[in-house]
This record gives C-alpha cells, structure tokens and sequence, in this order.
C-alpha cells in the first residue's frame, strides 16, 4: 500500500503519572474534555511546573513580611552561679557595689537567666519596601503565566492522544473491513482459476498475493499502534479498580471550525498568549525592581526598640541607675535610627544591573513577539491547507467507491476485468486510510493553530 496506516502518537515521556492495580474490568467512556482534564490532573509534569508558582508566591509573602518588623530577634542565656557575701552591716543588698571586698558565696548556687530582645520595624524607606513587594507580586503574575503556557503544551499531548486513539480504532475498522472484502475478491480468483477462465491471468494472481502480503503487515502495524496507544492511555489516566478507558466516540471526526481571516488570530495572540503577558508582568518586575534598589541610595528611617532581662534568685539587684548587677537586672529602650549606605559605587553598580535585567526582559518580549507571528503564519498555513486536503479526499474517496461499485457490478456480468477489479479496492482502501489520517492532521493543525493564538484548545469540542 502506498501510504503508511500507523498514526503519529504523541510522546508523553513527560509525564510521571503512577498507575494502580487492576481490579474488576469497567469500561468508562471519556469526552475530549474529560480527558485532558484528568491526564492534567495526574500529570507530574504540571505539579512540578506548579512548584515555580508556590516559590514566586513565597517570595512575595517574603518581600510583605518587610513592612511589620523584618527584624525580630531573641536571645537567652542559662546557666548555675554562685551568690554573693559581704562583710559589711552597714550596706543593703542594694549596695554591694560599694563594697570592695564583696566576694563570691560557693556554697549558695542559683540559676542564672537572661533574655535579650532586638527589634527593627522601617519607618520610611523612600518607596523601597513598597517597590520590592510590587516586583514580587508581578513576579507570581509572571511564574503563572509561564506555568499557563507550559501547560497548554500538556494540554495539546493530551488533545493529540485523544485522537490518536480514535484513528487507530478507525484504522482496525477500515482494515477489517477491507480483510472481509478481499476474502470476496479470493474467493472469486480461486474459482476463476479452478474454472480455467481464460480472462485470469497468472499476473492477476500474482498482484492479488503481493497485494494479500503487504495487506497483512499492515494490518500487524494497525494492531500494534491500537495496543500502543491503549497502553499510553492507561498510563496517563492510571486504573481505577481496574477500569478501562475509552473515547467516548468511536468515530475520527474534523472539529467543527471555521477558518477566519489570519488578522483575527494574529490579534487574540498578542492580546492572549500567556507567555508574551508573562513578558509584561516581568517588564514591570523589574522596573519596579530598579525603583526598589535606587532607594537604597537615600538615608532610611528605623524604630529599633530593646529589652534586656535577668534573673538569679541570689544576686540582689543593685539601686543605683548607673550600676547594673548583670545577673539581675531589666531595662528597655526606643529609639529612631537613621541607616545610610555609603558604598555609592556598589550601589550604583546593582542599579545597572536592575537596569539590565528590565532591558532583557524587554528584548525577551519583542523576541517572543516576533516568534508568534512566525509560528502563528506557519500554523495558519498549515491548518488552511489540512481543511482543504480533507474537502478534497472527500471527493477522492466517493469516487473510489463508485468505482469499486462499477467494477463489481462489470465482473459479476462476466465482462470485468481483474486487474481494474483489484486496483479500484485497493485505491478505496487507501483513500479511506488517507482520509481518516488526514481529519486527524487537520484536528491536530488546528488545535495548534489555537494553542498558537493563545486561544484554549478545550473549545474544540466534538460534534
């Protein structure tokens, strides 16, 4: 035969799906949607890819936590010391700086604890804090979108799967089909030359066992592509108690879609496409990033707020304000701090770099923009010329049939000819291959068409 029956069938090395036991064999029919939706749900690739999301949206809870005191620290110490003894009378414990000779009591142990607070809470920062949180939370806006474009890559793995398994049902119908009429044609040959029919030549015999040959090795390749794509399909929805899945049609047919003029696609893309918005949040990251290191070159104004505590049961604290018994002891204290970094060379060196950073993101947009508008023009063309091959084999393949019908009709009257006979099944048979794998290319062109647009492809449902 002169075209290959085997469809193209999606790799999906990318996804890590787990596959359960087998149990009771149920058979469940899934739509088009269903489908995508579940080889999403247990894809690993989209939860992997999700991850970079929860990071950005980290990040931005990260840059919120600056504004409410970003610093809070708390230290203690504990620990066993001895008390204190003086000699004198005429001192209270209160005193016992201003004896001299105070020593330390070995046989009076205590346990010693102090605890140290340090606080810092900004109170202006000439728009640092607020531009550092802008960046991130257009960051997460970013990481999303990026994840929506990979996604949509899963989605079009799956959409091509989906009807990869309808083909090759289509493709071991056809050929069953075809194997019950070439019996026919057999049966026929047998009896001619069992009769000596002076119309059958050896050459008709020897077209029908080569054509009989190539026929079985194809409909072996048929056979293999239908358990392949089966296998493909039970890893990507895994096993419910043994269920086993099915399209939910049993027929390969052309979405329904109407080509419109190339402008219409070329604007929903520029307006839709998640990779090029995704561009656009990082535009105003980074500008808002250059805002957020320009402010580290002006003086920033700090409430820091302190408190110290300690206590041991045997050491007095001490009356005097300008002496502090460090084992007994509390204080706190507020105050405004001004901090400034005087690095002026460093500084100016990461607004460079910020600068640079919004420059390649702005190059990285207008690259992506001239990408869609390459690949946009090319799937237009290709969906255009898939519509078409589909109208026209359409047309090929009513007259291969008429054909088929006139020359069995001229040979059951005894006035056919063998070889037109064989060449005129033959030719259906091909065109309603071609055909079924041409309405396959023509879904699969225009979901590309659409994923191009940044149009979802779940909108291509099925008549």
């Amino acid at each position: 035969m002169k075209h290959t029956i085997i469809p193209i069938i999606a790799t999906l090395a990318s996804f890590t799906i787990a596959i359960h036991g087998a149990h009771a064999q149920d058979t469940v029919r899934v739509s088009l949607t269903d489908f995508v939706e579940r080889g999403l749900d247990r894809s690993g690739q989209k939860a992997y890819l999700n991850n970079a999301v929860d990071l950005a949206a980290n990040r931005a809870d990260q840059a919120r936590n600056q504004r409410i005191l970003p610093q809070v620290n708390l230290s203690t110490q504990h620990g066993v010391i001895p008390g204190v003894v003086s000699d004198r009378d005429d001192l209270s414990p209160g005193e016992f700086y201003l004896d001299p000779d105070l020593s330390n009591d070995w046989e009076d142990w205590a346990v010693f604890t102090r605890a140290e607070l340090r606080a810092v809470q900004p109170i202006y920062t000439w728009g640092a804090i607020n531009s550092a949180i802008e960046a991130a939370e257009h960051g997460v806006e970013a990481a999303e979108l990026r994840f929506e474009a990979e996604k949509s890559e899963i989605e079009m793995q799956l959409y091509e799967l989906y009807f990869s398994y309808l083909l090759a049902m289509e493709m071991d119908r056809i050929l069953a089909d075809a194997e019950s009429q070439l019996r026919k044609v057999e049966e026929q040959l047998r009896e001619m030359e069992e009769e000596g029919d002076p119309d059958l030549e050896q050459a008709d015999i020897f077209k029908f066992d080569i054509f009989k040959a190539e026929f079985e090795v194809q409909r072996e390749e048929v056979k293999q592509s239908l358990e392949s794509v089966q296998r493909i399909w039970r890893y990507a929805l895994g096993s419910q108690n043994g269920s086993v899945y099915l399209p939910e049609e049993n027929f390969i047919e052309a979405v329904p879609f109407q080509l419109e003029p190339f402008s219409y696609y070329r604007s929903i893309a520029m307006d839709n496409r998640p990779d090029l918005r995704g561009a656009e949040a990082g535009i105003k990251a980074t500008r808002s990033a250059i805002d957020a290191v320009k402010s580290q070159n002006y003086p920033a104004l700090f409430l820091g707020l302190t408190g110290s505590f300690a206590n041991t049961p045997n050491r007095p604290r001490q009356t005097n304000p300008f002496i502090i018994n460090n084992t007994n002891y509390s204080s706190l204290a507020a105050g405004l701090s001004i901090r400034q970094n005087l690095n002026f060379f460093s500084n100016r060196t990461k607004v460079n770099k910020a600068r640079i950073e919004h420059k390649r993101v702005q190059d990285l947009k207008d690259a992506i923009t001239d990408g869609i508008m390459l690949e946009l023009n090319e799937k237009y063309r290709q969906a255009a010329v898939a519509q078409k091959n589909v109208t026209q084999i359409e047309e090929v393949l009513i007259i291969s049939k008429k054909w088929v019908r006139q020359e069995q009709l001229d040979y059951d009257f005894g006035f056919g000819n063998v070889e037109n006979l064989l060449d005129s099944v033959q030719k259906e048979l091909e065109t309603r291959v071609e055909l079924k794998q041409n309405v396959f290319e023509l879904n699969k062109r225009v979901a590309m068409l659409y994923k191009t647009a940044g149009i979802p492809i779940t909108r291509l449902g099925l008549n």
